[in-house]
């Protein structure tokens, strides 16, 4: 007996495949191909997209990726790309108390903060970033979690409120090779909210030493 066979556009996208229509995406605005308007909303199709088929409509008229086409040049603050494997998450818990990462510190790619009675606070203003995307998966219960990240990254957000609040005050920056924060949330009797904070802007901190230096 034949073993049922599924068509390859039902398979379920994995982070890599979004990666991967992210970057042709990310190429096609720098290329002039898309507009900056066209660009948000087809990333936001890409973290819609539950299946292939529904990613590769979004790149059918774009030049595929591929090695013949040069990589745009690492920006300052990027660092070597993370080798293949398992991702790790950090988790910040806050149950009838606190939990706030802030400063200098350098976040991973996925974040998983949950709030029940309590306050969770992830401030990427100062953060050391060491990849293009991130996530933060947020939970509150009768809580609250609260993001701010620099005026300069691109900033997105999915996410629902029941007897609650979600927001993020979306911000598409003009550099294609900013960095990337999404939050995913889900909200009860609680709230979560990210923006970017007046002010702060993602530097390279190199640069600025070079010049204190007078080199």
């Amino acid at each position: 007996m034949d073993l049922e066979k599924h068509e390859p556009s039902a398979v379920r996208a994995s982070d890599a495949d979004r990666d991967r229509i992210t970057d042709i995406l990310r190429d096609a605005l720098a290329e002039g191909r898309l507009t900056a308007e066209e660009h948000s909303e087809r990333i936001d199709g890409v973290y819609a997209a539950k299946t292939l088929g529904e990613l590769e409509p979004l790149v059918r008229d774009l030049p595929a990726a591929g090695p013949h086409r040069p990589l745009a040049a690492a920006p300052a603050w990027a660092a070597p790309a993370t080798p293949p494997g398992p991702v790790a998450t950090e988790n910040l818990v806050a149950v009838f108390s606190s939990s706030t990462r802030k400063g200098r510190w350098r976040p991973g790619a996925r974040t998983r903060a949950v709030s029940v009675f309590g306050s969770v606070e992830i401030d990427l203003t100062e953060a050391v970033f060491e990849q293009q995307h991130i996530e933060i998966n947020a939970t509150s219960v009768f809580g609250s979690v609260e993001v701010w990240v620099p005026e300069n990254i691109t900033l997105r957000g999915f996410g629902t409120g029941v007897f609650g609040n979600f927001e993020v005050k979306t911000n598409e920056d003009a550099d294609p090779q900013a960095p990337v924060v999404l939050i995913r949330g889900f909200s009860v009797f609680g709230s979560i909210e990210a923006r970017p904070r007046r002010g702060s802007r993602l530097v390279d901190l190199h640069n600025r030493l070079r010049k204190h230096l007078g080199h």
